[in-house]
């Protein structure tokens, strides 16, 4: 008999068997007993998770003729047809080569006919957002209105390519990433069944790489037994055949880098290298060993966040007490960059080390990001010259003290001033901040009875209360200081009823009389 894949052979063929996504089994089998079946689901979430399995177990649970609590029996004909995938009644398309008007419209056409056996007709449309915009379009009549005995379950990983008038006619379903912990217990059964001795810390590292895919586990753990065949699976095996690194490896890595160790850091990353590591896959778990060092800094107990050993998480909270958050903020965001960059490199190795050697010398980085690291290496350099005794050069300052400055004294104004001040008062005016403006252009400035001060008359009631404030009159005061080089006083006043403005107390009336004056006795 040929050999089967483990993510193959262990694929579950009741809800009871599906790991990680209990909300949904729960739904989908209370719909099922309650006879509340609808006409179009999807599936959407990333890859591995369980969509296509949840959407055969659900075709055979509706069509199994003994179901047993919402799931298939598996025993039945319509079960073991639906099983083998010869049954004429579960129709599953592979969307991406499928993805023309003309494949839709078959499906169109064949909905028309009722199931020859079983209750539904069901059609799973794997990685359904590669259809055609035109195959989306004849999807969507059928979709809305298929025949009673019809289910469209609709699988995709890129839910934001699917049109929303598709989306609106489907009950949707989110399949999340599996847990570490989900994903390495069912890793350690599958071991025990297959015969296969494992440690438990091996089968977790596993599950930490699959990054939240049941399938990518399998694929990954069925890699290791057969490459240690018959061997016991132990941690430093699976480190050794996934490529990656331990984690006290990542450790000495970080010390180096906050200590400025640059040949250390080389020569690690070369043994990397010798010893047949994949340095994107480096990058990335020693990035991951940063942040959850840096989650770790806070000091709560984040055992379920960090998903990590026990063991590990004593080293965590250990190696959190002697690293600075800004600095491994900094180290992540350039560890991030860096993986990005490799994706489309040829040059991985020479790219990575620059990159290294740019965290162990943070003066060489010119971004604001480095200028923490940068202040504490110069910091340490400083504590470590005063340690050996070195004596630091003091500031040099000068034998003469810097002249104090003295605020130039601005003399009273005399009654020449404020008639010169007359003379520019709407120039002066309009430097005055609003609100308050059109209030001093619609006065008239005058002198009081002794000529010392600035008096102004208003004949608005409204212009003068805006006005007749200490804030505004001292505003007014800075304002002419700054001009005219003169301090005066203001005084305010609120002409009465039937009270008119004296042309000898406007200033501007007296300064062109006084200006007449002096050209009549130039000519005389």
């Amino acid at each position: 008999m040929a050999y089967t894949a483990l993510y193959r052979k262990f694929r579950p063929d009741t809800f009871s068997e599906v790991k990680g996504q209990d909300d949904i089994v729960r739904t989908l089998r209370n719909q099922i007993l309650s006879d509340r079946i609808g006409h179009a689901y999807l599936f959407c979430g990333t890859r591995g998770t369980g969509k296509t399995s949840v959407a055969k177990i659900f075709a055979k649970a509706i069509n199994c003729e003994n179901p047993k609590d919402g799931n298939p029996c598996n025993e039945c004909a319509v079960c073991k047809a639906i099983a083998a995938g010869s049954s004429m009644n579960v129709i599953e398309i592979d969307a991406a080569s499928n993805n023309g008007v003309e494949n839709i419209r078959e499906i169109v056409d064949e909905v028309r006919y009722s199931p020859t056996e079983g209750k539904y007709r069901v059609y799973i449309i794997d990685e359904v957002h590669m259809l055609s915009p035109g195959a989306f379009n004849a999807l969507l009549k059928t979709l809305e209105e298929p025949p009673s005995y019809v289910v469209f379950i609709l699988a995709t990983t890129e839910v934001h390519k699917i049109p929303i008038t598709i989306l609106s006619r489907c009950q949707r379903y989110d399949f999340r990433r599996i847990r570490i912990e989900t994903i390495a217990d069912r890793l350690m059964d599958l071991c025990e069944r297959e015969g296969v001795t494992a440690e438990e810390r091996a089968m977790h590292y596993v599950a930490k790489v699959a990054d939240g895919s049941m399938r990518d586990a399998l694929s990954l753990l069925e890699r290791c037994v057969s490459f240690y065949y018959k061997q016991e699976l132990t941690y430093d095996r699976v480190l050794n055949i996934l490529g990656t690194v331990d984690i006290e490896v990542f450790g000495r890595m970080l010390r180096y880098v906050r200590d400025g160790k640059v040949t250390e850091c080389i020569h690690l990353l070369d043994e990397m290298v010798v010893a047949g590591r994949e340095l994107s896959r480096f990058v990335v778990d020693f990035t991951w060993y940063m942040r959850n060092l840096l989650l770790a800094t806070g000091g709560e107990d984040l055992s379920e966040v960090l998903e990590v050993s026990g063991e590990q998480m004593e080293m965590l909270t250990h190696e959190a007490k002697v690293f600075d958050p800004n600095c491994l903020m900094r180290y992540i965001a350039v560890c991030c960059e860096l993986s990005n960059r490799l994706r489309y490199a040829t040059q991985k190795r020479v790219i990575v080390e620059m990159e290294f050697i740019r965290l162990c010398r943070p003066q060489m980085d010119t971004t604001d990001n480095a200028l923490y690291d940068r202040v504490r290496v110069l910091e340490a350099e400083v504590e470590s010259l005063r340690k050996n005794g070195v004596a630091l050069p003091k500031a040099e300052q000068s034998e003469e003290p810097a002249p104090e400055e003295v605020e130039e004294e601005i003399p009273k104004a005399l009654p020449e001033d404020i008639r010169k001040i007359a003379e520019d008062w709407k120039g002066i005016v309009r430097q005055y901040p609003q609100p308050g403006r059109l209030s001093l252009l619609s006065c008239t400035p005058s002198m009081t009875e002794g000529g010392n001060k600035l008096l102004l008359l208003f004949d608005n009631n409204t212009d003068y209360r805006l006005m007749n404030t200490d804030e505004k009159k001292a505003k007014l005061v800075s304002l002419i200081a700054s001009l005219v080089k003169v301090n005066i006083e203001v005084e305010l006043k609120m002409l009465e009823e039937g009270e008119s403005k004296s042309k000898l107390t406007d200033i501007t009336v007296l300064n062109e009389r006084i200006k007449n004056m002096k050209i009549q006795v130039t000519e005389d």
